[in-house]
Parts: structure tokens; sequence; C-alpha cells
């Protein structure tokens, strides 16, 4: 079908209209009117090429939020007007353990992104969310409860998923003393999940003036990363520390803080790091380890967390034309919120 999104056309141009296909529905698609798409630090990396050479034009966007406009004819699950959502997956091969494991992002025989992928069958670039439509199989669709407000929901897809998995797999629960590292679109999400999950929580940011914003999403304490005594004294006191820090950076700052047996991972960064010093590490049984979003059966469970807990990302409602506007900001710093599109502006 015929549709229109924001495309990057190279690495360095503005995103603007353009006009493309969507694939016809194959007997277990999904076509999906997309009503808010979330953006995303990794749509400015991807589009920007800091990931590697990209497929121009390219249409970013991975937290979808729509409606079911219409199904093919074997799909089971969904039904037309259905509230739905698509994350960062839209295809894998279903078939290797990791699949079976319900943890697609870790398919070996190789994922399909929702933008600048390529479809398995036509081998066609895959084109995102920032687009008034899109057709996924329905393995990779998940259902949006009427809880949630689905002007705000669509981060939940990526900073929702990314920092619940973790959380999730590290078993973070009741007085789990939890420090989260940086206070954007990721950490946020963070420390609301965590407060909800009943963990002892502490935000790490090198600015003191977040203190009365972290402590009104929940966390107990503001721990300023600058303050070296406020640091030495900390040593040690966190089980689990979960660093959102979307750029190279020290880690040899955050591993001491770790009690024995304490876990830091990282879910910002993508690349090179500082060489960390291997002494916190040893002497503590610490460790320092990765999260990459989570699978669809787990994409479905933080949705049904945030719906039946009341969690919203904090988010900012922009129009189409504002994208560009919105990627500057995010270019030039770390807001504590999502930018969410409203589609309504975009017509074909």
């Amino acid at each position: 079908m015929k549709t229109v999104g924001y495309a990057a056309h190279n690495a360095e141009s503005d995103l603007v209209p353009y006009h493309f296909e969507r694939r016809a529905l194959r007997d277990n698609d999904v076509l999906i009117e997309i009503l808010f798409s979330g953006i995303c630090h990794s749509d400015l990396h991807t589009v920007k090429g800091d990931w590697g050479e990209q497929p121009y034009p390219l249409i970013p966007g991975h937290e979808i939020i729509g409606k079911v406009l219409e199904i093919g004819p074997k799909v089971k699950n969904y039904k037309v007007g259905d509230s739905v959502g698509v994350g960062c997956l839209v295809d894998s091969c279903q078939e290797c353990d990791q699949c079976h494991n319900h943890e697609e992002q870790f398919c070996r025989n190789g994922l399909v992104p929702t933008y600048g992928g390529q479809d398995k069958i036509t081998e066609e670039v895959t084109q995102g969310g920032y687009s008034k439509h899109i057709v996924v199989r329905e393995e990779f669709v998940v259902k949006v409860s009427e809880k949630l407000d689905i002007s705000k929901a669509a981060p939940i897809l990526c900073a929702g998923i990314t920092t619940y998995s973790p959380l999730r797999k590290w078993n973070v629960g009741k007085g789990t003393r939890v420090a989260v590292v940086g206070l954007g679109g990721l950490g946020h999400m963070g420390v609301k999940l965590a407060v909800a999950m009943g963990a002892e929580v502490t935000v790490i940011s090198r600015h003191p003036g977040k203190e009365d914003y972290a402590k009104s999403l929940g966390a107990k304490a503001l721990l300023v990363s600058t303050d070296e005594e406020a640091m030495e004294a900390a040593a040690s006191s966190f089980d689990f520390i979960l660093n959102t820090i979307p750029v190279k950076h020290n880690l040899n700052i955050y591993t001491p803080l770790l009690d024995v047996d304490g876990s830091l991972v990282l879910v910002g960064q993508i690349g090179e790091m500082e060489e960390p010093l291997t002494q916190p590490l040893i002497f503590g049984r610490r460790r320092i380890a990765g999260s990459l979003i989570g699978g669809l059966k787990e994409t479905q469970e933080v949705l049904d967390f945030c719906a039946e807990n009341g969690i919203h990302p904090e988010c900012e409602i922009i129009k189409p034309e504002q994208i560009n506007e919105a990627w500057e900001k995010l270019l030039k710093e770390n807001p504590a919120h999502r930018y969410v599109i409203d589609m309504e502006g975009l017509s074909v």
C-alpha cells in the first residue's frame, strides 16, 4: 500500500516526507495505522551512521503504537480496531534456541530490526515508525491495554523494555538496593520500574539539581557523581547498578559502589569504553554486563506491568514537522523525557 513517512536520505540530511510502498499483507501479517511513534536516541545513532553505514533513504522509529486496520487470513490474536504496539524487532528465524526461549533479540540466525534491516522474504529494507502505516508479522505485534494512555505508551516499546529486561534478569525486587546512572529517557524509566518492583532506588547524576525530579519519580536519594567524598562514602552500597549513559565514559567510578557479588549492567553506550580497572571486580566478585532490549514475551510483560502499575514515560508530544527540532535537542542534551510523534497530522 502507498504510505508516507519521514526519511533521512543520507547521514547528514534532515528527515523529510517520503512516499513509499508497504508490502502487501502475507497470511500472518497485521496492517497497523501508526498513531504515535517515540523518538529514541538510537534513531540518531543509526541514521547518522555511528553504528555503521545505513541503507538510505531510511525511516527510523521502533516505538510504535497504533490500531489494526487489516489482518492476514491466518492471524489468530488480533482483529481490526485493536490497539497494538511494535517495538525494535519485526522478524527472526523463529527456529533457534533463543527464539524458542522467547529471546528473539538474540536470534542465532539474525533478527530483523524494525528499520534498516532486510526483510527475510523480499530482502527489501525495513522502514520504521516515523510513518503512517506499518505491516508486521503477527508474532512481533504486542497488545496495548486500555489502562495505558496510548499517547504516552510508545517509549515503553524501547526505553521500557531496555530497562525492564535487566531488572528482571537480575531479580530486582523488594529491598534490592538499585542505583540508576543517568536520568534521561532510559534512566527515568529505569527508576519508575525499579521502584514499582519494590527496590530502594538511588539516582546517580552529575547534576545535583536533579534531586527533586529523581525523588518525584520514586527515588530515595540522588548521588552526585562529581562529589568524590560522597562517592567514596557510597562504596559497596548497591546490589545492582543500571547504567543508562549513552556515550563513552569512565566505569571505574561506579564499580566500587557495588556490594560483593553486585552487577553493573550497561544499556546505554554501544561501542568503546574507558579501560576498566580490575581491582574492584576481583576484590568484590563484582561484574560488568550488558543487556539488549528483550524478546516479545518480555515486551508484552513490561507493557502489562506498566498498565497494572500506572507507569507511563515522561513524554513531550510533537508534530511530525517538529522531528528535526527534537533531534537537535537530543544531540545537544539528554532530556529527562521522551519525544513522541503524534501521527495524526501526517497524511498520505
